[in-house]
């Protein structure tokens, strides 16, 4: 085996592709043969480290040393400076200050356990960092009982937004007895600010594989597919590359592992409706037809995709399987907190120093989450609210910071942990100016299938509209939310029954605002 001092992790992902990735790595490693250091630094390419949004971005190690915004033009100086006098090129260094090093969280980490650390695209490296041993476990020493059971002990809810209990949705369609059953991955994530499911895909493949694999093997399913966003490039590329590699390896077709399990995953691009976030219009889309959701019962469960039993899944809820099939229950039973274990991947951006990614227990607080993995506020500005969940979640003001982030609790301030998504507004920003992008994202994703959504997002868009130019008085919010609560009682689907939960927590919590900008 062969050791290096040093290991440089380059984080690949749609950003730093944009920013000329390719070809920072490729000058990088000239310049380090040039020196005669290719056999003492290893350069390697990984999915996205926990800050992202700043150009090329790498981690030294075992120096732990954070660069931002590298340039191929940067790359003698970095090598001379870091690697030859051993010492930081702190103009580079994620906070030049040397403040705030991002909280990698590796230790407690389960869904982004390998993220920035293998290389998503390598098979070999997944297996070396024990994937796919889930798979042979539940292939070979459990039957679909037994995997739906542990499942279900581990209490494991879904991850997109709705919180439902994962094994107990599996457990309606194992069974079924029907010719053909489906896995459905719902990896559309069309809520805005929201970009979790991307970034594991693109940092960990194959642990989305091997979810999907062991949820087909638990309920009967024989196909799986991924329902995936068109603007997602670098995953769909990474996503069908880990297909090819698990086909050669034995570990998708015929006879998996000899078990008698077959299994086939196949890749459909959506067009970016974001009512196809709803499971039922997602499969209506997948089928070719309008992607306008059906009317339920009959679930998804029993008849789903083609009048099949289907079971549909978010992408980072099936990446926690393997973990929980590979370790047991009760040990991702200590992570998290009571009544809601695991953890939780967020995406943080706004006004804090240092947007990113991170993945920390079930109810850590918003506190913590800002302050520890996204060092705080920028610079002069103080927090004022966080819109927590996208556009379909709900605007957390200062003294709800310390609420802890998983659903019981936050159902207690009829809050929703929803997507993930975490945006930081400063003081000086308006709540009523991101109301009205809501809004206006709601009315124009509305698909107009049913009046409630339909009339209510227009309704709701010219009201607030009205507000924000100084014309509207307290009579239009207080209607504003008669209208969002009618359209939660009555729309089809819950893309009508989200504007709610925006417009209610910004009128409730930030009153003020609206009655000085009614004034004018």
């Amino acid at each position: 085996m062969k050791f290096f001092r040093s290991h440089v992790l380059v984080g690949i992902n749609e950003t730093s592709l944009q920013a000329g990735v390719q070809d920072f790595i490729k000058a990088l490693r000239n310049e380090l043969a040039k020196q005669n250091l290719q056999e003492e630094i290893n350069v390697l390419e990984t999915g996205p480290l926990g800050f992202f949004g700043r150009g090329v971005c790498l981690s030294v190690f075992p120096e732990n040393v954070n660069y931002q915004d590298v340039k191929v033009e940067d790359v003698p100086e970095l090598v001379e400076e870091h690697f030859l006098k051993g010492r930081p090129l702190s103009r580079l260094q994620l906070d030049s200050a040397g403040k705030f090093t991002p909280k990698f969280n590796y230790d407690k980490r389960i869904v982004l356990r390998n993220s920035g650390i293998i290389d998503p695209e390598s098979i070999d490296e997944y297996i070396g960092a024990g994937g796919y041993e889930a798979l042979e476990k539940a292939l070979l020493q459990m039957k679909p009982a037994d995997i739906i059971a542990e499942v279900k002990k581990s209490g494991l809810k879904g991850r997109g937004g709705a919180g439902f209990p994962t094994g107990v949705k599996w457990s309606f369609t194992a069974p079924l007895d029907a010719p053909q059953k489906y896995i459905v991955v719902n990896a559309d994530e069309g809520e805005p600010g929201t970009f979790k499911d991307r970034l594991i895909m693109e940092g960990d493949p194959h642990q989305l594989l091997e979810g999907i694999m062991i949820a087909a093997r638990a309920v009967g399913a024989t196909k799986a597919w991924i329902y995936i966003r068109g603007e997602y490039k670098l995953c769909i590329e990474r996503l069908q590359k880990a297909i090819a590699q698990c086909k050669e390896y034995g570990l998708l077709g015929k006879n998996i592992l000899e078990s008698g399990f077959d299994l086939d995953i196949d890749i459909r691009i959506g067009a970016g409706a974001y009512v196809c976030g709803e499971e039922t219009a997602l499969i209506e889309s997948l089928e070719g037809n309008r992607g306008n959701p059906r009317w339920k019962p009959p679930f998804p469960g029993v008849k789903g995709l083609w009048q099949a039993p289907t079971v549909v899944n978010n992408v980072e809820t099936l990446a926690n399987v393997p973990f929980i099939i590979k370790n047991g229950a009760d040990v991702y039973l200590s992570y998290g907190s009571e009544g809601c274990p695991g953890t939780k991947v967020y995406t943080i951006l706004g006004d804090v120093a240092h947007p990113g990614l991170c993945e920390v227990d079930m109810g850590t607080t918003l506190r913590t989450i800002i302050n520890e993995y996204a060092g705080g506020m920028k610079k002069g500005f103080r927090f004022k609210a966080a819109l927590v969940g996208g556009a379909a979640g709900v605007f957390l003001p200062e003294k709800m910071l310390d609420v802890q982030m998983d659903f019981p609790h936050l159902n207690e301030y009829a809050a929703v942990l929803g997507s993930g998504a975490i945006l930081v507004l400063n003081e000086h920003q308006s709540v009523v100016d991101m109301l009205w992008s809501i809004l206006k994202f709601f009315r124009h994703e509305s698909c107009g299938k049913c009046a409630p959504c339909r009339n209510g997002c227009q309704q709701l868009y010219r009201l607030i509209t009205k507000i924000k130019k100084g014309n509207g008085t307290m009579e239009d919010v207080d209607l504003m939310v008669s209208i969002a609560q009618t359209m939660f009682s009555t729309s089809f689907c819950a893309l009508g029954q989200s504007p709610i939960m925006a417009v209610r927590s910004a009128v409730d919590h930030f009153k003020d605002e609206f009655i000085e900008i009614t004034k004018k």
